[in-house]
């Protein structure tokens, strides 16, 4: 008997989500309940130029994570970044940010950072930077989707 296109699609998504959940375990098999302080990208930080999304695909992220962007305040050098959450896969893919919600401005980013804790099970949260209308997202690549896991 052969499959439909949506029986092979539900196949596969669940192929992935497995895949997804066998791999997190193994990237992070001594993560304890409870939460993480994880800064986006580490010692890069959050700035122009680097590729958040190749990094996101490195980190299992867990329902109440906490995620700290730290960023360089505006100065005749460094040109401002802020923390937007998109609304859906098509804005993030786009950098669309018409619905989106600005959760840090260019002043949260200093010091110790801004902390944004993942609250929802797998539901997608998709960060971005806004700045330039978007070019901050669009060319330098501050963009990535997380999506939490229950902890293991």
């Amino acid at each position: 008997m052969a499959l439909t296109v949506s029986q092979r699609l539900v196949l596969i998504i669940a192929a992935a989500s497995v895949l997804t959940v066998s791999k997190a375990d193994w990237l992070d098999r001594r993560h304890k309940k409870g939460s993480r302080e994880i800064v986006v990208a580490g010692k890069e930080r959050w700035h122009f130029g680097y590729n958040y999304t190749v990094w996101a695909l490195k980190i299992p992220f867990y329902v109440n994570d906490v995620l700290v962007f730290k960023y360089d305040a505006q100065n005749a050098t460094v040109h401002p970044h802020n923390v937007y959450l998109l609304p859906d896969f098509v804005s993030f893919r786009k950098c669309d940010f018409k619905k989106a919600q600005m959760v840090a401005n260019p002043t949260q980013g200093g010091s110790d950072g801004f902390k944004f804790k993942l609250k929802d099970w797998l539901r997608p949260y998709y960060s971005a930077c806004g700045e330039r209308n978007g070019l901050h997202c669009k060319d330098g690549k501050m963009k990535f989707l997380e999506t939490p896991l229950l902890h293991h």
